[in-house]
């Protein structure tokens, strides 16, 4: 009966687990077309990205302050995949799905809102133009 129990106590926190990951998973915003980099996603990364990742400091050799550089690559490879947000490193990041990669750190600035990350996903899935 024990290991039963014990068993069953491992099933519903693993449950819980994959629960709270699909949670973290964040849908493109529904915003249908029109998600332009300058109007939408460059005020959220001057906000929230630059200070790391602009002009000044290019952490991990990611630069979001213009369209190109966002597009380039990084240390890591591309981290935008146009067309294809959920394959986008950028996404994960900011979405702070992996905790080893969430952006921002812990302690380093505000992640970014539930609307933030759709709207990032919208524009990446339209083909970041």
């Amino acid at each position: 009966m024990k290991k039963i129990t014990i068993a069953l106590s491992l099933c519903a926190a693993l449950a819980l687990t994959a629960s709270a990951a699909a949670k973290k998973e964040i849908p493109p915003a529904s915003k249908k077309a029109g998600v332009t980099f300058d109007k939408d996603i460059k005020p959220i990364f001057e906000k929230s990205c630059v200070e790391c990742h602009g002009e000044k400091k290019q952490k991990g050799k990611l630069r979001l302050d213009t369209l190109a550089n966002t597009l380039k690559a990084s240390e890591n490879g591309k981290s935008v995949v146009p067309g294809k947000s959920a394959d986008s490193s950028l996404v994960k990041a900011v979405a702070r799905l992996v905790e080893d990669d969430a952006m921002p750190p812990e302690g380093k600035g505000k992640p970014l809102t539930a609307e933030q990350i759709g709207l990032i996903r919208a524009w990446i899935d339209q083909g970041a133009k």
